[in-house]
């Protein structure tokens, strides 16, 4: 059964393949798996929640791609890949989770019937989805080719997006948008937070016009008063309470494209201590904003960032954004850039970055945050259009 409503055109999918090919050629590989499943996705298409079992991509230099994967997620593949029904392979489900044998030992039968079986032959070593034992499995059952990191090959294609890919992270956008208006409208002192979680997941799959709600890739996190050191806790059924900020971490999500979007809520009034951590925050976010400019570099934003907050007495000591598109659980990020100090990568023209500036301290925390683009001039561009601030009710 052919795909049914493949996100991008043919054209869209061809132009990836040439980036992903002319990386290889010039890291000499006669061959590419691919296993994270953004990349799988971004490749061929394919969309199925079925990555806790071994499954991915065969890249070649001169054929169409293979996905491959457990027999019964086959149906998923040709629902949703480009290829055709002769580039999907599933092996037998007495492979799955087994002790005996390995699903790596019937990929490599693959590979050796693409030609590739001494050849050079590319992995994404350091990815949740390639485990250390499939690595092994496949190393032995390929003794003669030779397996190596080709971790990110993939992702760093990925972080100049087309005009297609744009068109999906701004409905993302409103998603985002429809969701940060829904909870600073709703959360008041006694409300279990697990309610207001609800009504978050309602709002991201309902979406908005035009646009349906996919699932994120990271849950929402919503930590309030001192938890809001930590900057990953999620919710429980503790309700709201007066006299504390609660930062909310969501993202709209549509056909796998985010756009994250953090914003901060106290309720009661404020102290002037994190008045003044507010006002440091949006000042640094705001020159971070003017810096992220195509020609510029990641560190010239993280410094911009940096300076007023430095002003301030506020040190942050971890990264201030990382890209963003395409994406599926656990991480919303592309894994590549980092708008940090120490990297010193040049924007590009439709480049795109959450641009993340958490303050995580001892016993309180704030986040206020965009998802930018970078345009061909100018400042960045903001996917979402809220306003810049910590929210009082």
């Amino acid at each position: 059964m052919p795909a049914i409503d493949l996100p991008f055109s043919p054209a869209e999918y061809s132009r990836r393949l040439e980036l992903v090919r002319a990386e290889m050629a010039k890291r000499g590989l006669d061959a590419l798996f691919v296993t994270d499943p953004s990349n799988q996705a971004w490749l061929t298409g394919y969309d199925g929640w079925s990555f806790y079992v071994h499954q991915g991509v065969i890249v070649l230099p001169d054929a169409d791609p293979v996905w491959w994967g457990r027999n019964q997620d086959t149906n998923g593949a040709l629902r949703t890949v480009w290829m055709g029904p002769e580039n999907v392979r599933g092996y037998a489900d007495g492979f799955v989770q087994s002790t005996e044998r390995h699903p790596m030992q019937d990929l490599a039968k693959h590979l050796a019937a693409a030609g590739v079986e001494a050849g050079r032959i590319g992995v994404e070593m350091d990815n949740y989805y390639y485990s250390a034992k499939a690595h092994a499995s496949l190393c032995e059952s390929l003794p003669k080719a030779r397996i190596v990191d080709a971790t990110a090959l993939v992702n760093w294609k990925r972080t100049v997006k087309s005009e297609p890919e744009l068109v999906f992270m701004r409905k993302a956008a409103l998603i985002s948008e429809k969701i940060v208006d829904g909870l600073l409208e709703r959360v008041e002192p006694g409300v279990p937070k697990n309610e207001i979680v609800a009504e978050i997941y309602r709002d991201a799959i309902r979406g908005v016009d035009g646009a349906w709600g996919d699932y994120p890739a990271i849950v929402p996190l919503l930590p309030s008063g001192s938890d809001a050191a930590a900057p990953h806790l999620t919710w429980d059924g503790r309700p709201f309470a007066t006299g504390e900020a609660t930062f909310f971490e969501i993202s709209g999500c549509y056909r796998r494209y985010h756009a994250p979007f953090c914003r901060t809520l106290f309720l009661g009034t404020p102290p002037d201590f994190l008045k003044r951590a507010e006002a440091a925050l949006v000042e640094g976010l705001e020159a971070g904003l003017e810096k992220a400019r195509a020609g510029n570099r990641a560190c010239d934003v993280a410094n911009a960032l940096a300076a007023p907050l430095e002003k301030a007495g506020i040190e942050r000591g971890a990264r201030c954004g990382y890209p963003i598109g395409i994406s599926y659980p656990p991480d919303w990020g592309e894994r590549t850039i980092s708008l940090r100090a120490e990297d010193e990568t040049v924007l590009e023209p439709n480049m795109t970055f959450h641009f993340m500036p958490g303050l995580w301290m001892k016993d309180w925390g704030i986040e206020i945050t965009e998802s930018i683009r970078i345009r061909e001039d100018g400042a960045a561009e903001t996917f979402c259009n809220r306003p810049r601030k910590m929210f009082v009710k």
